[in-house]
């Protein structure tokens, strides 16, 4: 993934300075409190938040509960990857899980400037690929690490953030029960 990263931090040193003043104007920097709904279940998402500090996460209801399906630390982008494409509602909710700085882009804003500067849709298709790496990824893990592995992981990619997740939404996440994590945890 560091890889992709550097390739979309190249790119983007590479863009004129047309489509960084267009980048610039359409991409807003807000302030959201802990417990903020960024994206409501049966909304179209219409923004992408790209955190800049706090941590949020992306769930949906089955069954009358919560089933966490990411947390978005530091440089991740959230926003319900469906919903955005297809300007369709969701079924997912976005939560602020502590204050959130976050960069926001309008979708249509977004759409609007790919269509005059062609290197914003490079950089559009950079940020899908980074997506479904990440999304690939995390299939992978769940189904050759174990729950500890991939308790580990998650620890690992956001320490400073971790004491702010709820054990349920970390078990949810994880796809393992509170009794099972609290067995992980106890071996510590």
């Amino acid at each position: 993934m560091t890889e992709h990263i550097e390739k979309m931090q190249t790119l983007i040193s590479g863009f004129s300075k047309e489509t960084l003043e267009i980048l610039d104007r359409i991409t807003t920097t807000q302030q959201f409190k802990k417990g903020a709904i960024l994206l409501h279940q049966n909304e179209i998402c219409r923004k992408s938040y790209l955190i800049q500090d706090g941590v949020a996460r992306k769930f949906f209801f089955s069954e009358k509960k919560e089933v966490t399906t990411e947390f978005f630390f530091k440089d991740d982008i959230a926003l319900s990857f469906k919903s955005y494409i297809l300007q369709r509602p969701g079924s997912e909710v976005i939560e602020c899980l502590t204050d959130v700085t976050a960069e926001t882009v309008d979708y249509t804003a977004f759409e609007t400037a790919k269509k005059q500067f062609p290197q914003l849709r490079e950089y559009d298709i950079l940020l899908s690929e980074l997506y479904t790496l990440w999304l690939e990824e995390r299939l992978f893990d769940f189904h050759t690490l174990s729950a500890k592995e991939r308790y580990d992981g998650l620890l690992k990619k956001s320490p400073e953030y971790f004491h702010h997740l709820k054990l349920t939404h970390i078990a949810s996440y994880l796809g393992i029960s509170l009794e099972t994590l609290s067995r992980i945890r106890a071996k510590i």
